[in-house]
């Protein structure tokens, strides 16, 4: 009996991805604020339309990706709302 292991890589990806997003969403609000909102909605609609053309488990990568940076774009606003109060340093050189 052969095992598709498809599923479970699939997983293992997702949970990588949602992990990764965290820290570059805190980063880009950091240095950029949350106007840098346009380029992870570029950026998600870009790979969720590549992931139309390509096959197999790239093809749920891309869409993976694509989803995280789309979903990016409400978590920008919301570690906003945590610099706000204060849960999280705000960049004394950015002019609001």
């Amino acid at each position: 009996m052969a095992l598709n292991l498809n599923g479970i890589l699939i997983a293992l990806f997702s949970y990588a991805i949602i992990g990764l997003f965290h820290p570059i969403v805190v980063k880009c609000q950091y240095y950029f604020t949350d106007r840098i909102w346009p380029i992870f909605l570029a950026v998600g609609l870009v790979l969720l339309i590549l992931s139309l053309f390509v096959q197999n488990t790239a093809s749920i990568l891309l869409s993976i990706i694509g989803a995280a940076c789309l979903w990016s774009i409400r978590e920008l606003r919301e570690q906003t709302e945590r610099v706000n109060k204060g849960w999280f340093p705000e960049n004394p050189k950015l002019k609001k």
